[in-house]
């Protein structure tokens, strides 16, 4: 008998008296007696799954770029004297951008000029020279070889002139080459030259970006670049209204990944809008078309365990683990090729923290993923996954 039992509850100076056995007993009983704890009701959230055609999207970020983008230099080597644009500056075609020190390309093509005209003189005493040879050859006083050489030599004064003709031409549009001009209309997007720098001929001075056509720029991981040939819309969202999409096309893509990155460059050409600047960032959706249907879940309903692949399906209000195949990725989701049929309920949440066989509470339940993005945009009502019966 415990010792705090047998202690006498008296008075001072009473008997002492001793508690019954069957008390005792009742005491001890009562102390080690546990009550069976609630069941445990995890709340979770539900899935129904359905099947459907499987289509999947990737994204991509990139940015506004310019189709065409000249780098334009003078044709003709100088002193830049002036500057007439600056980076942003909105331009016509020919309109004058920059220009060299003119003095050296006038003094030749005065050169050019005195040039010619020494050559008409000489041409013209070649011919009046030749004229008298052939009155004094048709009296007979000189030989035909000395008027054939008076011919060759009217020839070849001729000769010279028209060559002083081109070279002045030439010249001259070598005086026109020191005033640089745009050759299309566009934006500048980069000076490479200041005034007072000597450039030598084509040495690239200013960029000039025309605003006509415009494309998305984005890099692509070498493991989806083959997947590009079975895209079947592009869609172009930009950063500054995420709200709006802007149909796109495919036009370009890299044979050879960038050294720096190792992604391949792809460029989306999209339609002409005055509200489409360059350097804006841009998101372009690809939507790829695949055959088949398949079940799609989120990513959160898988349970990894060993190596194996489960989800939890709820039948009357307990969950069951069932192993699955995954078939694929679409978008954030996950397609499953086996394992589940339609139909099921599954769990999308918390599937971490549930045991086979337990209670579970469905809180909300998710729209039945079609994995049919037509059905999906179409508008047609689609049924909520029921609770767990």
């Amino acid at each position: 008998m415990p010792a705090f039992l047998s202690m006498s509850l008296r008075p001072r100076g009473a008997a002492p008296f001793v508690l019954p056995l069957t008390l005792v007993a009742a005491l001890l009983a009562g102390c080690s007696r546990n009550e069976a704890p609630p069941a445990d009701v995890r709340p979770v959230r539900a899935l129904t799954l359905a099947t459907g055609a499987v289509g999947s999207t990737t994204e991509f970020s990139g940015d506004v770029r310019p189709r065409y983008e000249s780098r334009l230099g003078f044709r003709v080597g100088g002193k830049i004297s002036a500057r007439k644009v600056d980076v942003g500056t909105v331009v016509k075609r020919g309109q004058v951008l920059m220009q060299l020190d003119p003095q050296d390309l006038r003094l030749g093509q005065a050169q050019a000029q005195a040039n010619l005209r020494a050559a008409q003189t000489n041409y013209e005493l070649a011919r009046a020279d030749l004229k008298r040879y052939q009155d004094l050859r048709s009296q007979n006083f000189v030989s035909q070889a000395v008027l054939d050489q008076k011919t060759a030599a009217a020839h070849s004064a001729l000769a010279t002139v028209e060559a002083a003709r081109a070279a002045l031409r030439e010249q001259a549009n070598q005086t026109g080459y020191a005033t640089l001009e745009s050759d299309a209309d566009g934006v500048v997007t980069g000076i490479d030259a200041e005034v007072g720098q000597v450039v030598q001929a084509g040495t690239p001075v200013v960029r000039v970006a025309r605003t006509d056509e415009k494309e998305v720029v984005i890099g692509v991981p070498e493991d989806q670049v083959d997947e590009l040939r079975d895209v079947s819309d592009v869609k172009v969202k930009l950063w500054a209204d995420p709200n709006q999409s802007i149909p796109g096309k495919i036009r370009e893509i890299a044979p050879v990944a960038d050294p720096a990155t190792r992604t391949y460059t792809v460029k989306v050409s999209i339609p002409p809008r005055d509200d489409i600047r360059l350097g804006m960032t841009a998101v372009v959706q690809l939507a790829h078309a695949k055959g088949g249907a398949a079940l799609k879940v989120p990513l959160s309903a898988l349970y990894h365990d060993k190596g194996v692949t489960s989800v939890w399906v709820i039948e009357n209000g307990a969950v069951r683990l069932v192993p699955v195949q995954v078939g694929g990725v679409s978008g954030n989701d996950v397609l499953l090729a086996g394992g589940v049929k339609p139909g099921q309920t599954i769990v999308t949440a918390g599937v971490n923290l549930l045991k086979p066989g337990q209670k579970v509470k469905v809180l909300t339940a998710d729209v039945a993923r079609r994995g049919d993005a037509e059905a999906e945009a179409s508008g047609k009502p689609v049924p909520a996954s029921g609770a767990a019966k």
